[in-house]
Formats: C-alpha cells, sequence, structure tokens
C-alpha cells in the first residue's frame, strides 16, 4: 500500500479546523446509496451512457455497475431535489443542427434505478461540461466550455426541460493563447440563498458572478461582475464550504486552489489565498479537475490529472485559509470528477484512464484517505453523483 504523502502540520491548525460535522439530514451511515456515473461514450471511450452502482455506506461495499441509460458523452450529472429525475449535459457540439451540445432530462425508477429519458433541449453553446439545479429544483444551469456560455433551462412539475430561458455569452481572452484564446465556461454553481451564480471561465481568469432569477430563471450581471483570477491559472470548478463565508476555485493550468471570502449580500468574492495543489518537488505535466469541500468544512480536496492525485488540505475555520496535508495516489490514474457521501464517510474518485472508480475512507480527524479495497469498474467515468435508494 502507497503510504499518503503528508505535507506540514500542526495539533494547533488542527483545533482550528474542528469545526464539528455537518448533519447528515435523511441519510444515516448505515443506508444504501444509488451512484450514478456520467461518462464519456465511444468517441472518446468505451461506454454506453450513464451507469449505476449500489454503495453500502455501512460497509463500505459496492455491487457492480450496470448501465442506467444509453446516451451520449454524458459527461455530468445532477440529480433533482425530490429524487424522481436525473439530468445531464450531453458533451456534444452539434445539436439539432445547430453549434450546441444537449441537455437531457430522464425519469428515476425508484424500484430499479433506472432511467428513462424524458426530453432533450439545446445547451446553447458547444460543449456543455457542467450542471448544477437550483435549490427548488425549478432550474437547470449549464455552462458551455466549448462556446464559452452559460444557459438556464426551466423545470416542468413532469421533470421535463423548457428551452433555455437565459444563455449568458462570455467574451474575451487570457495570457495562455493556446488554452485561453476565447472563453471556456467551465463550471456553474449557486449560492446557499438561491441568489448568485458562479461561473468559473477557464478561458477568461476570471469567477463571473450573475443576480439569479429564480421565478424567471434569469441571468443578469452582478456587481462586482467577476473575481479576477492569476494569469494563465485556467479556474475550472468552485466549491462554497458549507458555513456559507468561504468559496474556492480549483485552477486547471496551474495546479492551484484560490480561496475566497464571500460576501452573500453583494456576491463578491475577495481572494484570501492560493495555494498549489502538486508537491513542491513533482516535475512534469499536470492539471487540476476537481474541488470538493467535506461536509464537516473541516477539509478540502483537489484532483490532479497528471500526477495522478488526489491533493488533501485542512480548512483553518477562522480564516477559511487552507493547510496543506498531502496527497492519496493509490491506484488513481487520471482522476476526474469525485465525490463525498452525505456522511462524509467516503470519497468516491473516478479515474477516467483507468476505467474505474475507487472508494476512499475519511478519517474524520485529519481528512486522510485509505483505500477500502472497493474498486467499481466503470468505462471512462468523468462524474460521480449519489442519492439515498428508496426504502
Amino acid at each position: 500500500m502507497t503510504a499518503i504523502v503528508r505535507g506540514l502540520f500542526t495539533a494547533a491548525v488542527l483545533l482550528c479546523a474542528s469545526a464539528s460535522a455537518s448533519p447528515a439530514g435523511e441519510v444515516k451511515k448505515d443506508d444504501k446509496l444509488w451512484v450514478y456515473i456520467g461518462t464519456y461514450t465511444p468517441a472518446k471511450g468505451k461506454s454506453e451512457g450513464i451507469y449505476r452502482f449500489e454503495l453500502d455506506l455501512a460497509t463500505g461495499k459496492a455491487s457492480k455497475a450496470v448501465l442506467a441509460a444509453k446516451t451520449k458523452d454524458p459527461s455530468f450529472l445532477a440529480i433533482h431535489p425530490n429524487h424522481k429525475f436525473l439530468y445531464a449535459v450531453g458533451e456534444i457540439d452539434d445539436f439539432g443542427g445547430k453549434k450546441a451540445g444537449a441537455i437531457s432530462a430522464f425519469a428515476l425508477d425508484s424500484k430499479t434505478g433506472d432511467l428513462t429519458l424524458l426530453n432533450q433541449q439545446s445547451s446553447g453553446g458547444a460543449g456543455p461540461c457542467h450542471l448544477v439545479l437550483d435549490k427548488a429544483g425549478k432550474h437547470a444551469l449549464a455552462a458551455n466550455y466549448g462556446g464559452g456560455s452559460a444557459c438556464v433551462l426551466p423545470i416542468g412539475d413532469d421533470g421535463k426541460l423548457g428551452k433555455a430561458s437565459a444563455i449568458v455569452q462570455h467574451k474575451g481572452s487570457s495570457a495562455d493563447k493556446s488554452r485561453q484564446e476565447a472563453p471556456h465556461a467551465h463550471s456553474i454553481n449557486l449560492d446557499a440563498a438561491n441568489r448568485y451564480v458562479f461561473v468559473a471561465d477557464l478561458g477568461l481568469d476570471k469567477v463571473v458572478i450573475y443576480r439569479f432569477d429564480p421565478e424567471k430563471g434569469d441571468l443578469a450581471k452582478n456587481d462586482p461582475p467577476y473575481a479576477p483570477i492569476a494569469p494563465t491559472s485556467g479556474p475550472r470548478h468552485f466549491a462554497f464550504h458549507p458555513n456559507g463565508k468561504f468559496a474556492y476555485v480549483i485552477n486547471e493550468l496551474k495546479n492551484t486552489v484560490t480561496a475566497f471570502d464571500y460576501d452573500p449580500k453583494t456576491g463578491a468574492l475577495k481572494t484570501i489565498q492560493t495555494v498549489p495543489t502538486l508537491p513542491r518537488d513533482f516535475k512534469g505535466n499536470s492539471w487540476t479537475a476537481e474541488v470538493v469541500v467535506h461536509p464537516s468544512g473541516k477539509f478540502l480536496y483537489g484532483s490532479n490529472r497528471g500526477h495522478n492525485s488526489l491533493a488533501i488540505f485542512a480548512i483553518d475555520a477562522t480564516t477559511g485559509k487552507l493547510i496543506r496535508r498531502g496527497h492519496q495516489a493509490e491506484n488513481i490514474k487520471t482522476p476526474r470528477n469525485f465525490a463525498i457521501d452525505p456522511t462524509g464517510t467516503y470519497l468516491l474518485s473516478a479515474n477516467q484512464d483507468s476505467g474505474s472508480v475507487i472508494i476512499f475512507r475519511i478519517n474524520q480527524e485529519t481528512g486522510d484517505l485509505t483505500p477500502t479495497g472497493t474498486v467499481v469498474d466503470v468505462p471512462f467515468p468523468v462524474c460521480v453523483r449519489m442519492m439515498p435508494k428508496p426504502r
């Protein structure tokens, strides 16, 4: 077993980060979860669409993955709050004869977990790569990487998607002309109040901020309009701290995480720190992918493709700053998206180039990750989303 590489860390810092774990809601530590995996399909891998397996929270064991729905390039998923529907981007560049991707709505069978296509709509831009739902489950919001835009689509009571109620087009470029020649919206997120939307744009080195109208499904320019990121950083994915006071963006091109203070009244993000995700002695090419804050608010994790590791940080509960804890690299190959179960017990890492989802147990005191020995085979996995298995 490969040892976890540990960074400098003191008992005093542990005390600073020791916020109590947030409640897991209806999910208990002996429950079972349905885990859905978004993938890339034949053009880029051997997948047929969206896969599903069952995770036993009491043991950390998982069932074999099965195909839940055939669909093209469902690289990112979102589960409706009522657990009756699931939504997926179709990361394509041609939909309905236009240069756009697809957003698909599926009905979720509460007995089998299988998915049935309800309908599809245009994302309003090429290559949609990230998707979230608003807090009420009334709208789907997506980021179009190829098109450099973001969109909002209404969700009906029957789970079907309506045509986009808002499409915002980004403009500009940044310093890295090979990757930042144009806008590339890479993720889209909402704050806890359902009031502000944050679009991390890799091509602009900005986290663009919008005011969200949950009644109309509209996006309006905010003041401030964005949070600047250091040139050639390439902001990719974004995550809030559970306390709502801090936020974090992981930067793909520079392999860093930027921490912010967050003002929920104005939507403003103020940079407080930027830290590397790679070991100091690493030499080679690597690109970050995902960033997730533990439900307790005590830890933050980021994935490194190339270095093939998950970076581990402790979070100072008072300042929101990150403290390097080290890395877990055992059996990891091109870690893309990953997710933590609602109880904060396990981290599930989608390793796209090894065709597997690896399950780690999280040390609740240190944040360290230990392999459980459970590995689920899934072709070209990209995204991990989960929900309680209906009783």
